[in-house]
């Protein structure tokens, strides 16, 4: 069967995702169990996959989406919990004491405060974290998963403490032994070396591509859940936006530059939260009193827009006397364990992933298949977040009845929720496992792009980053993508005489951004905000910045790869294209100060 037969084929399940999820607007629950019956038809008719490896790769999906639907119910349970003891209403009146502008709330707590987030434990967490947050604070569900959902591509290529570079594409590149003779001929004779080389390019591009990230997030949830419904209302904050990007990105890739790819998203959120926090508190750069954003009545929003958890809109006895510093204690917590149980000096994940049978849950060589599940349930950030919760029974004073009530009230949101994990997971399980038939024929994810690089030829940069965004989309995971694709993006680039290293940094800021529109997480972000049945409107409104991100990347990688024909190339014509665009309507929407 031709490569370009094949491409269409493994083309099909993701074409199932979007047409029953994101055109028909199906809920997940409904249109995944389709994707799921179209990948497993498809690996087990075409690819010839025996069908046990077929049910193995759907088992160690049904695991998996067991440990995200413990991350998610530990998110939950905190947040309830603190809604409960009335920090939630102390946090809301600290952001409301810097501004009770939306606008500059959301780029705090999502991009900066997210960022950190990402760089300490990654997979995800930013979501469980940021985006209940966010409803605790008085946000529509959806407007809180959207923003959660759009800052996952700066920060992700370094997130859980560089994880993407450090596995991702280092398991993917050292597949080939002769990967380590290519880094010696290019100076590099420590691996480690070679990769922090990598992990420097992918932090310029990332840099460049994030400096519009928190006006995007701005103007999207204006124009989606804003009163007069226009992107002007978050473009009048561009000053405050484009301050708060670079507050975050010129550490990140300073960082990177100087101490690899372990901590550039981390310092980097930490970095800009001090500084963006601080300017706010001093008016800096802040919207006049008579422009300050808010979202319209809540009497006055969609259906659509809110979900099973709601903001704790009436506080709790001691809201009064709580302080800012005991409401964000438990946060603190999380954001502390995190990194402690996460930093390789300390060397606690050879502890709290050791092997041992009550450490590691295990199923390996799953009905004889090549393919193996685990659990981990101290490495867990669920275990975390479970863990805080009870701390702050303590930290807060609650009752025995009020955290049972919280208890409770996590459950029955997460109930809801897993049906659609349930079958999200083990498609892509199975999409991705397609390896081995009797066919012969590559996985699918393989066999797809290699169709798109036979199409491409020279102009492969600009298609690098949708392949590398492709990858995450139906894994879920930069890292995984990055395992996947690496290698195929590296022999592309010598293809095609270009750097392959450029080309291998494309994929991975490719991989982050694919974490925008990501199924997998979109789903478990949905499920932290109690907001189920909705997961193809949270896609077509982050379909855009995902777009951007893919296009002004794979622009930029164009531009750099092909700087022998001049500046004035098409890749940076298109970048500064896209720049001039948005310039344009920050003109546009600010030439009346009108709120």
């Amino acid at each position: 069967m031709s490569i370009g037969v094949l491409s269409i084929l493994s083309l099909l399940p993701i074409i199932s995702v979007a047409v029953f999820l994101v055109m028909l607007r199906w809920p997940a629950s409904r249109a995944m169990p389709i994707a799921y019956i179209v990948a497993a038809l498809l690996a087990y008719l075409v690819w010839q996959v025996p069908i046990s490896k077929v049910v193995a790769a759907s088992v160690n999906g049904l695991i998996v989406a067991g440990t995200l639907i413990y991350i998610i119910f530990g998110a939950i349970l905190l947040l309830n919990t603190l809604q409960q003891s009335g920090a939630i209403q102390a946090i809301r009146q600290g952001f409301s004491d810097i501004t009770p502008d939306r606008r500059i709330q959301v780029i705090i707590i999502a991009w900066l405060f997210g960022s950190f987030i990402e760089g300490s434990a990654g997979f995800g967490t930013p979501a469980a974290v940021a985006v209940p947050l966010m409803v605790g604070l008085g946000f529509p569900a959806m407007a809180a998963v959207v923003a959660g959902m759009i800052i996952q591509s700066t920060p992700v290529s370094f997130g859980a403490m560089g994880t993407p570079i450090l596995v991702g594409i280092n398991t993917g590149l050292s597949a080939d032994p002769d990967m380590l003779a290519y880094a010696a001929e290019r100076g590099f004779d420590e691996w480690d070396l070679f990769l922090e080389f990598i992990a420097t390019k992918v932090a310029f591009i990332h840099a460049l591509a994030g400096t519009f990230i928190p006006l995007l997030v701005t103007g999207i949830m204006t124009r989606f859940f804003g009163k007069q419904r226009s992107f002007a209302d978050g473009f009048r904050v561009w000053k405050f936006a484009l301050f708060a990007a670079f507050s975050m990105t010129i550490p990140y890739l300073f960082v990177a530059t100087v101490f690899g790819p372990e901590f550039p998203s981390m310092f980097g959120g930490l970095i800009g939260l001090a500084i963006v926090v601080s300017a706010a508190r001093s008016g800096f750069l802040m919207p006049a009193d008579d422009q300050i954003w808010d979202f319209d009545d809540r009497a006055n929003w969609d259906a659509e827009w809110t979900g099973s958890l709601q903001s704790g809109a009436d506080p709790s006895d001691n809201t009064d006397t709580m302080s800012l510093v005991r409401a964000w204690s438990p946060y603190l917590l999380v954001a502390g364990l995190l990194i402690l149980t996460r930093l390789p000096a300390l060397e606690l994940e050879t502890l709290l992933r050791s092997s041992n049978p009550l450490i590691t849950w295990s199923w390996p060589q799953i009905f004889g298949s090549d393919i193996s599940a685990s659990f981990q349930p101290l490495w867990s950030p669920g275990t975390i977040f479970i863990i805080v919760s009870l701390i702050t029974i303590l930290l807060h004073g609650l009752k025995f009845s009020e955290y049972t009530l919280a208890f409770n009230s996590s459950l029955k949101t997460l109930i809801p929720a897993s049906t659609a994990l349930v079958f999200t997971v083990p498609m892509v399980q199975v999409f991705i496992n397609t390896s081995g038939g009797a066919a012969g024929y590559e996985q699918m994810p393989i066999a797809l792009a290699e169709g798109v690089a036979n199409l491409a030829g020279s102009a492969w940069p600009f298609f690098s980053t949708f392949i590398g965004g492709l990858g995450a989309f139906v894994a879920g995971s930069n890292t995984v993508s990055n395992m996947m694709f690496s290698l195929f993006q590296f022999g592309v680039g010598e293809r095609i005489l270009a750097d392959p290293t450029w080309i291998v940094a494309l994929q991975a800021v490719g991989g982050a951004s694919g974490n925008i529109i990501c199924v997998h997480n979109v789903v478990a972000a949905s499920a932290v905000a109690g907001l189920i049945g909705k997961e193809g409107a949270v896609i077509r409104k982050t379909l855009l910045p995902f777009c951007y991100y893919a296009l002004m990347t794979g622009s930029i990688g164009y531009g750099i790869v092909n700087l022998e024909n001049g500046v004035l190339n098409a890749g940076f014509l298109v970048a500064a294209i896209i720049v001039a665009i948005m310039i344009y309507y920050i003109v546009k929407y600010n030439r009346t100060t009108d709120p």
